[in-house]
């Protein structure tokens, strides 16, 4: 199993904005091969930092998505955020390899 979190931290007057964003997504990851879990976490002592974790059965399954044009398709639509302060914020991506369960 492998997964990746993409952590941004917004203004905090921003932070329901984003998470409205994200409920309504695309999904255009969860058709994706290998694609197992999609979740916004957000932090609860700072509530303005959301983290996105997606979880894949492999790490080629993730490089596949990552590579592909719907992962392009997705990253120009966020690109595209009318909140032009939204859209110039660059997440912290951390990728974590599950070793035991």
């Amino acid at each position: 199993m492998y997964i990746v979190h993409s952590t941004v931290v917004v203004p905090a007057d921003k932070a329901d904005e984003v998470i409205h964003i994200y409920n309504h997504r695309s999904k255009l990851v969860d058709q994706a091969p290998g694609f197992q879990s999609f979740m916004l976490l957000q932090n609860e002592r700072k509530p303005h930092e959301l983290t996105v974790q997606i979880t894949w059965e492999t790490k080629e399954d993730y490089l596949r998505w990552a590579r592909g044009e719907d992962f392009k398709r997705v990253h120009e639509l966020e690109k595209q955020y009318p909140d032009q302060e939204l859209a110039a914020i660059v997440p912290q991506v951390n990728k974590y390899n599950v070793v035991a369960r």
